[in-house]
């Protein structure tokens, strides 16, 4: 019996699986991109989606299968990992769904959604709830093409939507390995204050901006315990996990950085003993973005208590 299912990025089959294995999860088997578990779901960060209430359920007609599906609910988002052409009949059966791009910063959709799959021509897997409010896992945004000097910010917006905050006029963000400036200028159009950090040169738009002030220096350099306290710290720094753990680590002990956000890059070898030890940072999220390559992005929230005092 199939209890949980979790959907891999396109080529990151191999990295769902062994964080599953770690986890004490085996996968019962792969169907297309998705991992088929007959354990209960857990938490798994290199899955774009999981689906945490799967049943199979007999299709033996196009008309049985979309009847079953609306019996349950309305709105379904289709994995057509087999049977494509069955699957496609099923699908134009039910409900449409209206899938805009997304303008930014808006929040995610809180409408209800499940996922479903064939299995075979006469099965369906389907699950009434799933871990992302989007399609397929993926939010898709309404892009600006035009004043971004890279497309970096993606990522950043899409992570900022799935943690449900973002900075605001008022706020301070550190914008840690900034150039060429894909998220300071991303969080310039916030309306926060940004202090961006790197020896490299940003692109000239960007450093032009009001609200961005830049440090020529090295991220790595900075001594958190002699710098003002800053309400977010952003990092797509490329450097080992590790050693962003340590950075990181640095920064909260100092307790001059309320929110985090950051970029765990892979280089080689996927570095899992490092992501877990991210995710076991009490209150942080953890999470393989559709807009994300090799990479997991790292966001903790504090809250701070009327002291003055960071709270974790």
């Amino acid at each position: 019996m199939i209890r949980s299912a979790y959907l891999a990025a396109e080529g990151f089959e191999p990295e769902v699986e062994e964080e599953l294995r770690r986890a004490g999860v085996a996968v019962a088997r792969w169907h297309g991109r998705l991992a088929l578990s007959e354990a209960p779901p857990v938490p798994c960060a290199w899955a774009l989606d999981t689906w945490t209430d799967p049943r199979e359920i007999p299709a033996p007609s196009i008309k049985a299968a979309a009847g079953a599906l609306r019996a349950i609910q309305r709105n379904w988002s289709l994995e057509a990992m087999a049977h494509h052409r069955r699957a496609a009949l099923i699908e134009a059966a039910l409900p449409p769904l209206k899938a805009r791009a997304l303008p930014f910063p808006e929040p995610a959709p809180t409408g209800h959604l499940g996922a479903w799959t064939l299995l075979a021509p006469d099965r369906l897997l389907a699950s009434p709830s799933k871990t992302s409010p989007f399609l397929h896992g993926a939010v898709r945004f309404a892009e600006d093409r035009e004043g971004p000097p890279s497309r970096a910010y993606l990522k950043l917006w899409e992570a900022l939507t799935r943690i449900g905050r973002w900075p605001g006029p008022g706020e301070v963000a550190l914008d840690l390995g900034a150039a060429p400036g894909g998220w300071s200028w991303a969080l310039a159009q916030l309306g926060c204050q940004v202090v961006a950090v790197d020896k490299a040169a940003m692109d000239p738009a960007v450093a032009a901006l009001p609200n961005v002030a830049i440090r020529t220096e090295s991220a790595f350099g900075l001594e958190p315990e002699k710098q003002a306290a800053v309400d977010w710290l952003f990092s797509d720094i490329i450097c080992y996990p590790s050693r962003l753990l340590a950075l990181v680590r640095r920064w909260m002990e100092a307790g001059r950085a309320r929110n985090f956000v950051c970029t765990l890059k892979f280089q080689g070898e996927t570095d899992h003993e490092t992501a877990a030890a991210f995710a076991a940072i009490p209150g942080a999220q953890l999470f393989h973005g559709a807009h994300n390559k090799h990479e997991l992005m790292f966001c903790l929230l504090r809250e701070q208590s009327a002291s003055g005092v960071l709270a974790g």
